[in-house]
Parts: C-alpha cells; structure tokens; sequence
C-alpha cells in the first residue's frame, strides 16, 4: 500500500508533460495558418499555354458611354433642373401677377420721374417734398389722359355710330360694285353669319359684363399698389437696393453691385426713348388723320401713344384701329391714305428713331423683342407684353456686365498668382484686384445715386 501514492505520482507527471507537448503543438498549427503563403516569384508562374485564348479587360462602365451621349446626358439633367426652376418661377408669378404686374409698372414710372426728383433735390428742395411734388404730378396727368380718352369717346359716340352705320352701307355698295364679284346675297350672308356669331356669344358676353365688377377692383388694387410703390421707390430707392444687395452671397455682391447701376441706366434709357418714340408717333399720325377728317383724331392719338409701349403689336393694332375707323367713316379712299400714312410713320419710328433716340444700349435683336412679347403675352396678357422687352434688355445688359466682370477678375487673379510665384524687387508696390477690375468697388459711376435709386 506503501507504493501506491508514487505511482499516481508519476502517472500524473507522465499526463502534465503530454499536456504541454500538445499545447506547444497547437500554437504552432495556429501561427501556420496565421502566417500568409509565401508568393511565388514572378519569373516562377508558368506561362498560359498557347491555346488560351486572349481575355480583353473589361473597361469601367463609364469609359464605355460615347462622349458625345455623356455630354448629352450632363447638359440634359441640367437643363431640367433648369426647366424646372424656370417653371416654378412662372407659377409663382402667375400666383402673385397683380403684385408683380404692379411693381414693374412702378419701376418703368420711376425711372421715367426719377430724374425730376433729382433736379429738384440739387435746386435744393426737401428730398421728401420733391418726391411729392413730381409724383403728383405724373399721376395727374396719366389721369387726365385717361380722363381725356373717356370724355372724348363719351362725346363722339352717337355721331360715331351714325357714321359707322353709314360707312357700312358705303363699304357694302363698294363690296358689291367692285372688282371681286361680291353679291348682294353673300352680303347679306355675311351680316347673318355676324349676328348668329354675336347672339351665339350672348352668354359669354353677359357673364363677361358680369366679372366687370372683379375687374374694376382688382384695376383699382394694381393702381393703388403701383401709387405705393412708385412713392417708395422715388423716395427711398437708395435704401431699397442697398438692402437688396445684403441678400446676394458675399461672393457674388461686387459683380451684383456693379449690374446693378447699369441695368438701371438701360430701363431708364429704354423707358424715355419708348415714350419719346410714342409721343412722335401719336402726333404725326393723329395730325395726319384729323387732316383725312376721321372723327375722333384726338382720341385715336392717344391709344397710338399707349399702345406704342407694346412693341411690334401695339403699333399694328393702333394703326389697324384708326384705318377701320377710317374705313367704316370716311370710305375706302380715306382708310388707305390713312393705311399709308401709318406706315410711313412706322417704318421712320423703327429705321431712324428707334435707332437714334435708343441707340446701342437697349438694342434688342427684333426675333428676341418677337419671342418675348409673344412670352409676356401668355403669361400675363397685355401687361406681359408691356414688360417682356424692358426685361430682356436688362438681362442683357446685366449678363454681359457679369461676363465681363467675370474674366477681367479671373485675369486679375491670373496676374495676382504670377507676381507672387516671382517675387518683386524691393520696393515695388503690388497691384491691386480693383486696379485690374476697373475699379469696379470703388468708382462713384456703378454706385447708387445720392437720388434714391441706382445710377
């Protein structure tokens, strides 16, 4: 029994030293698989056989897209976003054309007044008194113009319509003696076909009467909201572009603020050559007609002069309304001298006049004026038409200015990097951004006016 104790002695010994063999050989199976395979050299891997055919590289998704359709693909997406935006814009615009209408209206008055608050402010009149004083005025004689057209057509009227009786049964003896074999019986149709046009439409035309009421007042909103804003823009423009620029990125602001005072100058020049333009137009042409004896000279002047600020359609229209008020009064004969006499006009308002009195700043390509009127007119009816021109002229003169600006300070950069990659001799000053620009920041002529609004 003695014996016993020093056998499991050794036995357990034996089993303690198998443990730590078996563990030694662990860890080394481990590390093994922990340690890569050793790569073979380069000159070691056998070589294809010969009859392996050739695998090309398979090219990047992009380098397989032509160029030409990847070019198409990036101006694509951006001319959506692009279309986008513009379509926003518009439904906006359509939302709130009232408030848009009426501001732009008082932009175009204010810059047509604009320059007699300045004269009166250096003959040394109080800034707010001036502005009082000239925009009571314009509003008074826009009114009394208004007033005028009325009371003329209120007094003409009956006599008018004696003679439009009598101008048409002349037309339809002149129809049925003349040249194109008209009979009496398609004559007659005619007038039928008139009548059922106008009786068919009867209910258009009475509930057309009845959204009158809706129109006199929204008429009398735009009205008060141009009033409003003409006197703000007249009395403190300076402020209004001034907190207009704090909304541009900072980055941007010095180009802003140089377009600025330009696209100012070019709605001023446009809107004083386009009424100079009308205001000649309406005297020649109502001299002219009241030396033919169409009734309502006066009267027809004036809507050539309101209607000469649509440009291309106002002119046809006011012309087309004076020869069939010619024609349906005076006869064949007076209508066609009248026809001629507004197309002389015309043609020495679009070849000398425009040209002269507009000159180069306002110049407008005439498939740009066509396309624009065109626009303005779907958008927001005559109104639209009225603005769509002074609008792409401005954006013209704004986009060449920022073009312009754009690579002169890309250019002043250029010179900028240069100089500082070669360093100057001793005390040779460094020329400066604003030197290079033309002084853009600091020249009195792009700055707002001391008047209220900009240059």
């Amino acid at each position: 029994m003695s014996q016993v104790p020093g056998w499991l002695g050794r036995v357990g010994a034996g089993l303690t030293q198998m443990g730590e063999r078996l563990d030694e050989r662990r860890a080394e199976v481990e590390k093994e698989h922990d340690e890569p395979a050793p790569t073979p050299p380069v000159d070691q891997v056998p070589a294809p056989p010969a009859y392996a055919p050739d695998v090309p590289r398979r090219p990047q998704p992009v380098e397989a897209v032509p160029w030409g359709m990847r070019v198409a693909a990036e101006a694509g997406w951006r001319l959506l976003v692009l279309a986008g935006t513009v379509w926003m814009l518009m439904r906006v615009i359509s939302a709130v054309q009232l408030v848009v209408l009426s501001f732009v209206s008082a932009l175009l008055i204010t810059a047509l007044l604009q320059p007699a608050v300045a004269r009166l402010t250096r003959y040394g009149v109080p800034r707010g008194l001036a502005t009082a004083m000239t925009a009571v005025f314009g509003f008074v004689v826009m009114g009394l113009i208004g007033w005028f057209v009325t009371w003329q057509v209120m007094e003409n009227i009956d006599s008018l319509s004696g003679q439009i009786q009598d101008g048409i049964d002349e037309l339809r003896r002149w129809l049925l003696n003349s040249p194109f074999h008209v009979t009496d019986k398609q004559v007659n149709q005619i007038a039928k076909n008139l009548r059922n046009a106008v009786g068919a439409n009867t209910e258009q035309i009475t509930s057309a009467g009845l959204e009158g009421v809706t129109v006199v007042v929204e008429a009398l909103t735009a009205i008060l909201l141009t009033m409003f804003s003409t006197l703000f823009l007249l009395y403190d423009g300076k402020r209004i572009w001034q907190w207009t620029l704090k909304l541009v990125p900072a980055a941007a602001r010095p180009g802003v603020a140089g377009a600025g005072p330009r696209a100012w100058r070019t709605l001023t020049a446009y809107v004083r050559g386009t009424v100079i333009v009308a205001l000649i137009d309406a005297i020649f042409i109502g001299v002219g007609i009241y030396f033919l004896h169409v009734p309502m000279a006066v009267p027809l002047a004036v809507f050539i002069f309101l209607f000469s600020f649509i440009p291309l359609v106002g002119a046809v229209a006011s012309g087309a309304l004076a020869v069939v008020v010619a024609l349906v009064t005076q006869g064949v004969f007076t209508a066609i001298m009248t026809l001629i006499v507004v197309l002389a006009v015309q043609q020495i308002e679009g070849h000398v006049l425009q040209p002269f009195i507009l000159g180069r700043a306002v110049r407008v390509h005439p498939l740009a004026v066509v396309l624009s009127v065109t626009a303005g007119g779907m958008v927001a009816g005559i109104g639209g038409a009225v603005v769509a021109v002074p609008l792409v002229a401005v954006t013209n003169t704004v986009v060449g200015y920022l073009r312009s600006y754009a690579a002169t300070t890309a250019a002043a950069g250029a010179e900028g990097a240069e100089g500082a990659a070669e360093p100057a001799e001793p005390g040779t000053p460094r020329p400066a951004v604003a030197e290079a620009t033309g002084k853009t920041r600091s020249t009195s002529e792009d700055a707002p006016s001391s008047d209220g609004t900009p240059a």
